[in-house]
């Protein structure tokens, strides 16, 4: 076995076990998520909307924007 396939290994060792650990803390730290509060939920809904369905398109109603 000549050095460079040794050195080759071994880092690929090394990667694999940092993977790991990492993979491993992240794991060990993530809590279990919560319900979200009635005020965080409202304050969700503000921001980013309702996941409500839109309403349908009324006929002759145009989807391209006027210029």
């Amino acid at each position: 076995m000549n050095r460079t396939v040794l050195i080759v290994m071994v880092l690929a060792m090394v990667a694999a076990a940092a993977s790991g650990a990492t993979f491993y803390f992240v794991q060990v730290k993530t809590p279990a998520s919560p319900e979200m509060s009635k005020e965080q939920r409202i304050t969700r809904e503000k921001f980013f909307g309702t996941a409500k369905e839109l309403p349908p398109i009324e006929k002759g109603q145009e989807m391209r924007p006027r210029w």
